[in-house]
């Protein structure tokens, strides 16, 4: 199967260069149906939150609700927020983050990493596995039959250990489609 990633900003003419022939697929929260369902930012709803009796209407409503910073805990409001905007919660606006809580309830403090496989990782594969299982199907339906694909990000960081970017979650669609899932 080939599957790629690449900056949501690279030119068409750069993309087809590098990729001869591939077809290019938007999976950022700007792009076309279906293609953005596999933005963390899409409302999909009913989402499990992890270590808590609680859903989220998107992957990234979890993210920035469990994030715990100095002078703001937990906003479970943003498991709610279903236009994909107002999700992200800033350094500049409530200091340093201290780490995510191991679900809406818990005193566990995650540090980033630990946060991102027990948290982030299983939240986004329940995603792809309960929401566009379908579009996974086409994935690699059209893959096996030898097309190629690049998929559109604005993140490239595909390494969930290189904690120093944030993680690309069109990455996490082609390690899903290759079946090599980070800590599976």
């Amino acid at each position: 199967m080939s599957f790629h990633v690449s900056h949501k900003s690279r030119q068409p003419a750069s993309l087809e260069k590098h990729f001869p022939g591939a077809t290019v697929l938007d999976l950022t929260s700007k792009a076309s149906e279906p293609w953005v369902k596999f933005s963390p930012f899409y409302p999909h709803g009913n989402i499990p939150v992890p270590f808590s009796n609680a859903t989220t209407e998107s992957v990234e409503g979890m993210w920035q609700g469990l994030k715990v910073f100095e002078s703001e805990d937990v906003d479970v409001s943003k498991f709610m927020i279903t236009n994909m905007k107002g999700l992200k919660r800033t350094v500049r606006r409530f200091g340093q983050v201290l780490g995510h809580r191991k679900g809406v309830e818990g005193e566990t403090l995650l540090p980033y990493g630990e946060a991102r496989y027990m948290l982030y990782l299983p939240t986004y594969r329940w995603m792809l596995e309960n929401c566009v299982s379908d579009l996974l199907d086409e994935l690699k339906s059209r893959s096996e039959e030898g097309e190629s694909f690049v998929f559109l990000d604005y993140e490239t960081n595909t390494d969930v250990n290189n904690l120093q970017k944030p993680l690309s979650h069109a990455g996490l669609v082609v390690a899903y489609l290759n079946g090599n899932w980070p800590g599976a």
